[in-house]
């Protein structure tokens, strides 16, 4: 297993020793995953919490009437997981699929409540990356609700310039709450 992306990841936070390196590596499990494989599905248990060593998923609602929205987009190096559910134990309310050919890293809440009993510096961990999480999520619904689609689109593509070559148009409409022909219409102004 390749553990060393993820405590490059961890490292940016929180400092750790090869024993703890040694036992977080223990909980973890790796995954490999094809092309539009699903790592959740809506209404399943959330039970884990995913760190993308490569490849690209997404994180889509979709409503009664089969239109999806994307909530989140993971590459390599980001974490993704349905984070009101697995952390109430409860299913789903989105789906969790491979955008493209992954590699992953999972921890169960089981493991992950563990974790934060074993070594407790992984609170902290943990907290920063939800702090930082709530914050990008503000922000991202301060501009949906203030800013015009196109400065949205633009922004996204200064941000993720790299994911925005590897997803499609219409997943990119989805996260930015626009339909896929108002976002051709915009991309050709």
């Amino acid at each position: 297993m390749n553990t060393e992306l993820i405590f490059s990841n961890i490292a940016k936070h929180i400092s750790l020793n090869e024993e703890e390196k040694n036992h977080f590596s223990g909980l973890l499990e790796e995954q490999v995953l094809r092309k539009n494989e699903f790592v959740l599905r809506q209404g399943e248990r959330c039970q884990q919490l995913f760190f993308v060593n490569a490849g690209i998923l997404r994180a889509y609602y979709l409503n009664e009437q089969g239109k999806d929205a994307t909530m989140m987009f993971a590459m390599e190096d980001w974490w993704i997981t349905d984070m009101y559910c697995f952390l109430n134990g409860l299913p789903a309310m989105v789906n969790i699929q491979v955008v493209e050919s992954a590699r992953i890293l999972s921890l169960s809440k089981e493991k992950l409540d563990r974790l934060y009993q074993d070594i407790p510096k992984f609170n902290l961990f943990f907290r920063i990356l939800m702090q930082n999480a709530y914050c990008r999520e503000q922000v991202r619904m301060m501009q949906r609700l203030s800013l015009p689609a196109k400065d949205r689109y633009e922004e996204f593509l200064e941000k993720y310039p790299r994911l925005a070559k590897q997803v499609t148009l219409k997943q990119i409409a989805s996260y930015l709450g626009v339909t896929p022909e108002f976002l051709s219409y915009i991309r050709k102004k």
